[in-house]
């Protein structure tokens, strides 16, 4: 999931610089969605790792 991530605030990164801000505007939408899942499950694994003093399996 990280490397979809990664070729979207690549793929964001690219049409911002042609100037096609419809491409742009979408890439960075599903970046953000992805960025927010990605901090949403560190911040489950922390908790998970802090109660039971172990790392969870996920």
């Amino acid at each position: 999931m990280l490397r979809w991530a990664l070729i979207f605030f690549i793929v964001a990164i690219v049409a911002g610089l042609f100037g096609f801000s419809g491409i742009a505007a979408g890439a960075v939408d599903i970046a953000q969605v992805l960025f927010i899942i990605f901090v949403v499950l560190f911040l489950i694994a922390a908790v998970m790792h802090l109660m039971n003093g172990r790392t969870p399996t996920i």
